[in-house]
């Protein structure tokens, strides 16, 4: 492969990579921890909200609570680093030939 076309390939894959980053940035994805706890994340891992129950909060048992926020950040953000992964799989297809 001559270095022009690399050159360009490259230049569309800095391209589409901030294209991908864009669109993350509008998208939400949702962790839960029981229905008690839900996170709001957008595609690129920021935390947009928290929702808590208030039947989450027992002042006895902050630990509980702690446990169950951890879980949907967690799962939050498992959901937006596979949301990345197929965004970025759709949008960087074309690298797919010149490996």
């Amino acid at each position: 492969m001559d270095m022009r076309k690399l050159m360009k390939q490259m230049q569309k894959a800095q391209s589409a990579a901030a294209e991908i980053q864009e669109k993350l940035a509008g998208m939400e994805v949702t962790g839960s921890a029981s229905g008690m706890v839900t996170v709001t994340m957008n595609g690129q891992g920021k935390v947009l909200g928290i929702r808590v129950d208030p039947k989450a909060v027992d002042p006895e048992d902050v630990e509980g609570l702690e446990d169950l926020l951890l879980v949907a950040l967690k799962d939050a953000q498992q959901k937006a680093d596979e949301l990345q992964q197929q965004e970025t799989q759709k949008s960087l297809g074309f690298l797919g030939g010149m490996m």
